[in-house]
């Protein structure tokens, strides 16, 4: 009799160390892979890219293949690249980085639920915040995962990157969040602001998304620091949400206006101040920013908690807001410090060359032929380099531009980026010009 008892002893700790056990294998780091993994895409683009046959003539890089470079067959070739998204409604829309589609002739998403591909299409994308939404055009229902909230995020959080690392199908990485407004400047195009962690994002992990314990979508993973091991950033999911409409919509993010000139501060104030800023150097009338009672001599020291310390900075932050939001915005005027709330309107008309004409020092007219310089200010930076009325305009950085519209449209997808390039023509001659 005591041996039974000690059997069935035996066999109900056992039990219960094996359940126990099972428990415990299912961390909260399980459960929120669970919960978000089937919203996860793999996503492979195809694209077609057409070169000179360099060594048509037979003489590789000689002078002869330079000089006739232009006379040269071109050559179609496919090329391929892998990258992740993460479905963000029923109907299959993804949200994914703009650098992985961008100018993909193909698009093909493969999810967890068969492993087999379907093809999508770009519904829109937005270059300088690196943000693109897809659509998979096979109709259906599609696990998704919600857009969540970075704006409550933790120092030494617990997040999980999830992605598609050399096309290997699924990899997930773990860290902890390092910080949650990284201000970094990997290019002219891309977003300023980023969530840093230390979970492991490889190119194949870009677009993917980064997740919270809950499971919950907090980022887009979107680059690592190449220099520096084990760092990776995300894009705060508040700045997708806030453009995913107009991507969706438009097909683009449309530009915001705040109706400020914003200029340079000086070192002075840098050093007796200990930040830095941008100075309002105008205030448009009956603009958005005069609506808030922004003022000419307020010094703006960050946005939306984000401080500045540049013109380029500001700008970088503004693109990620759209039309109608509201902008918050921390001003220094005089002693006082002030938090202020501005209502973005859209561009009006005839912006781009108000821009153009204050920044730059010079406007445009369209002629029969082409785009001609038709004012340059005193003492502008167009004056300072020796630009003429007469001069034909045919780029703005190496886009061509033969129309106002053109050139207004290169204007607008610029507004903020200094210096710019122009290249101009006189006397049947070439030149290249930077401003300011």
């Amino acid at each position: 009799m005591l041996a039974v008892r000690r059997l069935m002893l035996f066999l109900l700790l056992s039990l219960w160390a094996i359940n126990s056990y099972g428990a415990d294998r299912s961390t909260p780091v399980v459960k929120a892979v669970a919960l978000a993994r089937d919203a996860v895409v793999n996503i492979r683009t195809e694209k077609i890219v057409q070169r000179n046959n360099r060594s048509f003539f037979g003489f590789g890089d000689s002078i002869f293949d330079q000089f006739f470079h232009e006379m040269m067959p071109l050559r179609s070739y496919k090329t391929e690249s892998l990258g992740s998204g993460v479905i963000i409604d029923r109907e299959g829309h993804i949200l994914t980085n703009a650098h992985v589609v961008d100018k993909a002739s193909h698009i093909f998403v493969a999810t967890t639920e068969n492993g087999r591909e379907l093809e999508a299409e770009l519904i829109g994308q937005d270059l300088r915040i690196d943000l693109a939404v897809l659509k998979i055009t096979q109709s259906g229902e599609y696990p998704f995962l919600r857009p969540g909230r970075s704006d409550d995020l933790m120092l030494g959080e617990t997040v999980i990157a999830i992605g598609n690392p050399l096309g290997l199908g699924h990899s997930i990485t773990t860290g902890i969040i390092s910080s949650t407004k990284r201000r970094v400047i990997l290019s002219e195009q891309l977003a300023s602001v980023f969530i840093q962690t230390d979970a492991l994002i490889n190119p194949g992990n870009s677009g993917g998304p980064l997740i919270n314990i809950n499971g919950e979508l907090i980022g887009i993973n979107t680059a690592i620091a190449r220099q520096a091991q084990g760092i990776g950033f995300s894009i705060p999911i508040d700045t997708a949400k806030r453009v995913v409409s107009d991507l969706i919509r438009y097909g683009h993010v449309r530009h915001a206006f705040l109706g400020i000139l914003v200029g340079e501060v000086s070192s002075a104030f840098v050093r007796s101040y200990g930040e830095g800023g941008v100075l309002v150097e105008d205030v448009m009338s009956d603009s958005p920013a005069k609506k808030a009672q922004l003022q000419i001599a307020d010094v703006i020291l960050a946005v939306d908690d984000v401080p500045l310390t540049s013109v380029s900075q500001y700008y970088a932050e503004l693109k990620t807001y759209t039309p109608g939001d509201l902008l918050p915005v921390t001003v220094l005027r005089g002693a006082e410090i002030l938090s202020l709330q501005v209502k973005l309107a859209t561009l009006p008309a005839g912006y781009q060359m108000a821009y153009t004409r204050t920044t730059f020092g010079f406007s445009v007219n369209e002629v029969r032929n082409g785009l001609y310089v038709d004012d340059v200010l005193a003492g502008s930076p167009a004056d300072n380099v020796g630009l003429r009325v007469g001069d034909m305009v045919i780029k703005v950085e190496n886009a061509q531009v033969q129309k106002l519209t053109e050139f207004e449209q290169e204007i607008e997808e610029r507004i903020g980026q200094t210096p710019l390039r122009f290249t101009v023509v006189r006397d049947s001659v070439a030149y290249l010009v930077e401003l300011p």
